[in-house]
């Protein structure tokens, strides 16, 4: 019961931050977020219902759960924590300030499905681990997908987080909760330090978010370009940063299991992606051509360096003492050559392609084939589209349902039936009062002649 008041607050909190500049792109990202998140807080609901079989909400004294159950906990799970089919709203809830971003996009809001899962790891069984392996697969590979086609600056870092998110929740799937939660909170660390970055660069750029536009930032500000790009470089899994460390041991024990090709593909594709944005966006920020004049309101925001440099010490330094902290004995790791050498390759591969991809024209690729490719790639698989032509036929449904037992047969019982019996009733009153006053007229009547005679 305490965790769905933690569950609730976050989504009414998002709700009301992605609607703060309280215009039409806001508005409309609020209410894609909300109704999301009300699926899985639907799913939580009735989860505490269905715990009353067992006479108590405290599940930490329950040793099996239903399939009902399971099915609930992995969609309220997977639509907290934005997995495909439900990955649409992370991007749009960017519309909210980068300040909420960093604090309610990284670290809170987000992970609330992850840590779900870590509590009722326990609980579940082999066959909603596997799934819940696809579904992070899938996310992560979509996520690279997009963010390398994406050129909004705040879009690109929340679909690392999205990408991130599916790496946890693939960690969970493999059995491995602590190290999950390792990960949570090493990538709330340098998450956050990204998203205050990229808050003050896009002040500086009088509120563009576009990276085409964005360039020599180590000229204008040096300590941010700094600061974002050894967050950037955590992100990567750079090592010895805090990133690395629990990244590398994730990767390695994911190659260790007995998976298909294909998950080991895109496996291997999703970290070369991750290389690829991360190199792009590092090349669009602090190499490319000057595009813009630049007004240096960096000497106003002082009192946010103290935030950044403290986030930049956790971001290079928390992950090596949390290690030691969390893991008390050391992982030993056996992996063929082969495997060895394909990791450097595809982090290799992502290099090149994300240091090649700004300085290609894409006006050469910019035919009908391309085009409907790029498009695809860009608004995520079209999930978007999908999850607004549903929020649409759910509202009009409702609305139809509304009409028809609302407005139509209940108003024709309870309301018109109710008139018709109040003009009845008030018929028979008038009924009565005449015939009263007939009697008591006769009565009269009888009197008089009476008395007459």
């Amino acid at each position: 019961l305490s965790n769905e008041l933690g569950w609730d607050g976050l989504g009414v909190s998002s709700y009301c931050l992605v609607a703060y500049y309280s215009n039409k792109k806001s508005f409309n990202a609020s209410i894609i977020t909300i109704m999301m998140n009300r699926i899985g807080d639907i799913m939580i609901l009735i989860l505490i219902s269905l715990f009353m079989k067992y006479g108590s909400w405290n599940f930490l004294f329950i040793n099996k759960l239903n399939l009902m159950m399971l099915i609930f906990i992995m969609m309220a799970a997977i639509t907290k924590s934005a997995q495909i089919p439900f990955s649409s709203w992370l991007p749009m809830a960017m519309a909210a300030p980068t300040p909420i971003s960093s604090l309610v996009h990284s670290s809170t809001l987000v992970t609330a499905g992850v840590y779900l899962l870590i509590r009722f790891n326990y609980l579940m069984n082999n066959q909603f681990m596997y799934m819940l392996i696809m579904l992070s697969c899938l996310t992560m590979f979509m996520a690279g997908m997009t963010a390398n086609m994406e050129f909004d600056l705040k879009k690109i870092i929340a679909l690392s987080t999205l990408s991130q998110l599916g790496l946890m929740i693939m960690t969970i799937s493999m059995n491995l909760p602590k190290l999950a939660f390792f990960h949570l909170v090493t990538h709330a660390m340098f998450k956050s330090l990204l998203f205050l970055c990229s808050g003050i660069m896009i002040h500086n750029l009088f509120n563009n978010q576009d990276i085409r536009f964005m360039s020599m930032i180590n000229l204008n500000m040096p300590f941010i370009n700094l600061t974002f790009n050894i967050s950037s470089l955590t992100l990567c899994g750079m090592p010895f940063l805090s990133g690395f460390y629990s990244k590398d041991l994730i990767i390695e024990i994911f190659l260790m299991n007995n998976f298909n090709w294909m998950m080991f593909l895109m496996m291997f594709l999703s970290m070369s992606m991750t290389i690829s944005y991360t190199c792009r966006l590092m090349f669009y920020i602090s190499m490319k051509n000057i595009k813009i004049n630049m007004k240096n309101f960096y000497l106003s925001l002082n009192l946010m360096n103290y935030s950044i440099i403290l986030l930049l010490m956790k971001s290079m330094f928390y992950g090596s003492i949390l290690n030691w902290i969390l893991f008390s004995s050391l992982n030993i790791i056996f992996m063929n050559k082969f495997m060895k050498l394909m990791i450097y390759l595809f982090l290799m591969l992502g290099m090149l392609i994300g240091l090649m991809m700004p300085m290609i024209s894409m006006k050469k690729f910019m035919n009908n084939m391309y085009m409907y490719m790029f498009k695809y790639i860009n608004n995520m698989w079209f999930l978007p589209m999908l999850m607004k032509k549903n929020k649409n036929n759910i509202l009009n449904m409702n609305n139809k349902l509304i009409f028809l037992s609302d407005y139509s047969w209940m108003e024709m019982i309870y309301c018109k039936q109710n008139m018709i019996y109040m003009m009845l009733i008030f018929k028979m009153k008038n009924i009565y009062k005449l015939n009263f006053m007939m009697i008591m007229m006769f009565s009269m009547y009888i009197i008089m002649m009476m008395i007459l005679f």
